[in-house]
């Protein structure tokens, strides 16, 4: 079957993808960003989740340093206080709205008892055809596993969740929204980066043939994979350089050449960890010219929470922007490692859900 808006996929794809720009994920449901909230005793309210992501969304300059903003529902349909809506505001700052479409995680039945599948694919084609006509182009999907000493990723969970990410990618398409496709493997655990990236070669190998399968257009797609590293409890964890050629390694061997770019999430990592993680990645030498990019939320949101503090519109908006130029200027390898201001606090949660 041809995918129909072929030329707009592999067009917004490109742009998402631009040299020295990443995503901004903001896309927490309404339980976690309340948890946020929490952190700096704001109650989680409507109102409340408005202020904060206007303040973000009419930060200027950030799409300088920002190609597409992930948003939860919530947010796609939402005005700024001002009366116009967040899409108008995201717009403004040339930046490219797109949305979250999983429905959150389930046990998986026959699985390990920590292994999950990513529910949300009944009702996503009227779902996704609404999101465009909003005017989201893109939209994400996130499949979980977790790697234990006792066998996981199994086989099942990781069969399970490349298909259901490469039947959501499709539908997606068919859509003209543009799939970023998310396979995560948690920190959690005390295994090597060797095991790490020997799991994680085969998540992706498996996602990319589940991908074919269904005809999905990689041209016009995005992978978001975890970095390459070692597990949260090892004792010896692996430095910037050994994640960053560990990384581009799995990448290079796993994800097809046709995808136009990688969008890494932070998964728990600090905010400077994150950027000096990739920062290293692209000035190492690699056979792919393709796009090592971000897709942040913890690690670009942390500081401008702290410094917003319910009320510091410019406190917040210019933490943010410090972090999302050193994630910019990281894409090109030209971040120098402390050179921004960033939280010392830990993101690391154990089964991090969102």
């Amino acid at each position: 079957m041809i995918i129909k808006k072929q030329e707009e996929l592999r067009e917004t794809a490109n742009l998402i993808a631009a040299k020295g720009k990443g995503l901004l994920a903001v896309d927490e449901s309404t339980p976690t960003i309340g948890k946020r909230l929490a952190g700096i005793n704001i109650e989680n309210t409507e109102e409340n989740r408005r202020a904060y992501r206007g303040m973000i969304f009419t930060a200027k300059g950030l799409g300088d340093f920002i190609s597409g903003a992930i948003l939860f529902e919530e947010t796609l349909y939402q005005n700024h206080e001002d009366g116009e809506s967040m899409v108008a505001k995201i717009d403004k700052l040339g930046i490219i709205p797109g949305i979250k479409v999983d429905k959150g995680l389930r046990p998986l039945a026959g699985g390990h008892e920590v292994e999950t599948f990513c529910q949300g694919l009944e009702g996503l084609a009227e779902r996704t055809a609404e999101y465009y006509e909003r005017g989201a182009r893109f939209a994400k999907w996130r499949a979980v596993l977790q790697i234990t000493a006792d066998g996981c990723p199994t086989d099942l969970a990781i069969k399970e969740n490349a298909w259901g990410l490469a039947r959501y990618a499709r539908i997606c398409q068919e859509s003209g929204l543009v799939p970023i496709v998310e396979p995560e493997i948690l920190m959690d655990g005390d295994h090597t980066i060797e095991r790490t990236a020997e799991a994680q070669e085969r998540i992706l190998t498996e996602v990319y043939k589940a991908c074919a399968e269904n005809g999905v257009f990689l041209e016009g797609s995005l992978l978001k994979p975890s970095m390459t590293v070692s597990g949260a409890d090892n004792a010896n964890q692996a430095s910037s350089e050994e994640v960053a050629k560990m990384t581009v390694r799995t990448m290079e061997r796993s994800v097809p050449a046709a995808v136009p770019g990688i969008m890494f999430l932070s998964g728990g990592l600090t905010e400077e960890d994150a950027s000096v993680y990739l920062n290293t990645m692209n000035s190492i030498e690699r056979k792919s010219s393709r796009s090592l990019a971000f897709s942040y939320g913890r690690a670009l949101q942390q500081s401008c929470l702290q410094a917003w503090q319910g009320h510091d519109i410019e406190a917040g908006q210019k933490a943010l922007l410090a972090r999302a130029q050193a994630n910019s200027e990281a894409c090109t390898g030209d971040y120098a490692a402390g050179s921004q201001p960033s939280s010392q606090d830990s993101l690391f949660e154990a089964g991090y859900k969102y």
